[in-house]
Formats: structure tokens, sequence, C-alpha cells
């Protein structure tokens, strides 16, 4: 079975009580990079993305982040 890398931004924000945007702002990522992530619709990330959002939401566990599902 096929596995999938998933980017939990939509659960990050919900989680934070932030918006995208001010996640955006946190973590100085183009808004539209984090939308991208949120829906999917980016194949790829950068590490230093995941690092940066980390520091900004205070998150020492990078399965906080990612997930890994079957497609």
């Amino acid at each position: 079975m096929e596995k999938k890398i998933v980017i939990k931004i939509k659960d990050l924000i919900m989680k934070h009580d932030i918006s995208l945007r001010e996640l955006s702002r946190l973590t100085d990522i183009r808004h539209a990079a984090l939308s991208e992530l949120s829906n999917h619709k980016r194949e790829n990330i950068n590490f230093n993305h995941i690092e940066k959002i980390a520091e900004a939401l205070e998150i020492d566990d990078i399965r906080g982040i990612i997930d890994l599902v079957s497609k």
C-alpha cells in the first residue's frame, strides 16, 4: 500500500486558534505556500518550513506537523 506524507496545517491552525495568514506572519512563510500545503496541492515541502512552523507554534515533536498516511 502506498504512503503519503501529509502536512497538518489545518489541524495546527485550529488547535492554536490562529488563521493561515497569522501562521504566515509568525513563520515568514508565504501565505500561498501554506495554503497549498493546507489543501494538499503541494507535492514537496521545504524542511526549513517545518522548522519555522515548529518554532512559531512551540512544537517539539515533528509528528505534530506531519503525518504518514495510506493513499
